[in-house]
């Protein structure tokens, strides 16, 4: 990596992970509660009155500033291949609240975005 993973940085990263997950997985419970039989504008005005879309917002605004933060202390193309291990910590939080299948082909998925963001994450 051009600039050092200092303890800044892995804070940065980890929170980045967290806040973004934490809002897949408040849009994903707002989306959730809606019922079936709730459609159009209906839909929209229902998930906007619950709390998790509003939980989901502030977590992608913290999100954005954390992102920020840590892109200004790591070159782009480093950050965003690191970036990508959220996508994995997304995927096993959707299988661990709401018993999202993971496929064989997920999982060799999952395994492989590890260990680049590893790879990425580990050299000098």
């Amino acid at each position: 990596m051009g600039s050092e993973m200092t303890s800044l940085v892995i804070g940065l990263w980890l929170l980045n992970a967290l806040v973004d997950t934490g809002g897949q997985l408040a849009f994903k419970a707002a989306a959730s509660q809606t019922p079936s039989t709730t459609t159009g504008i209906a839909h929209w005005r229902f998930m906007l009155a619950r709390p998790w879309i509003w939980v989901g917002v502030a977590c992608y605004v913290i999100e954005f500033v954390a992102w920020l933060a840590f892109l200004s202390l790591v070159p782009l193309s480093d950050g965003v291949l690191l970036g990508s291990i959220n996508i994995v910590v997304i995927m096993l939080a959707g299988r661990l609240f709401f018993q999202e299948k993971l496929s064989p082909l997920r999982v060799a998925g999952i395994l492989l975005v590890t260990i680049g963001v590893a790879v990425v994450g580990l050299r000098g």
